[in-house]
């Protein structure tokens, strides 16, 4: 398998059981790669609470100068490596996730969706408590939320498309039996018929290969 197609590109499809190896290959490198902040952040002698998340939210806090007030500078490469794993993460995550909507004969712009929740928090957090528009958050965060919860049924649960759609072929179909025949011999199916008296000599298929 392409791994780099599989991971990093966003073009074809993928099959439900790739979509969720996909999923697990993510947390396996969330894993690895948080201990190694950890390692990493202790040999520099840092002492500021470390995040280690790599969600949707934390990928905001990246840009928020808030979220590092308490660190010091022995903590700075937690924050580089909380930008660079969190980035990475995203990318994988949207590519598998695009490609597994092309499955399911959906542009891949369904999959802002899953912001919807994050957004919808940063958007009430900001809003002031007289503000108007705070009667609005919980209708527009359920509707938030059935959002989130169809896109990731969309995407762990439901079939792909039984035929070849217009962002690829099924990527469960069997693939073409490859042809056994042997090659045509020219030579040994095409004879010259000997000159005689009367027309000029012509090439004939032999008798029995009509």
């Amino acid at each position: 398998m392409d791994y780099a197609w599989y991971l990093f590109r966003f073009q074809g499809r993928i099959s439900r059981a790739r979509y969720w190896l996909a999923t697990l290959i993510i947390v396996c490198w969330m894993i690895f790669l948080g201990l190694l902040t950890v390692g990493v952040v202790a040999l520099f002698g840092g002492t500021g609470r470390i995040s280690l998340g790599y969600g949707i939210e934390d990928l905001f806090k990246i840009f928020d100068p808030g979220s590092y007030r308490s660190l010091s500078l022995a903590d700075l490469p937690a924050i580089f490596f909380n930008a660079a794993f969190s980035g990475l993460f995203m990318w994988v995550w949207l590519a598998t996730s695009i490609k597994r909507l092309h499955d399911r004969d959906k542009t891949g712009w369904w999959v802002v969706l899953f912001f919807a929740v994050p957004l919808y928090n940063k958007f009430v957090d900001l809003l002031p408590d007289e503000s108007y528009f705070s009667y609005a958050a919980l209708p527009l965060g359920l509707i938030a939320l059935a959002g989130c919860i169809w896109i990731f049924v969309e995407l762990y649960f439901l079939k792909g498309s039984r035929k070849t759609n217009r962002f690829g072929p099924d990527p469960l179909a069997s693939p073409p039996r490859p042809d056994t025949r042997p090659p045509w011999d020219q030579q040994s199916e095409i004879e010259m018929v000997p000159h005689e008296a009367g027309p000029p000599p012509v090439w004939r298929v032999k008798p029995g290969y009509e």
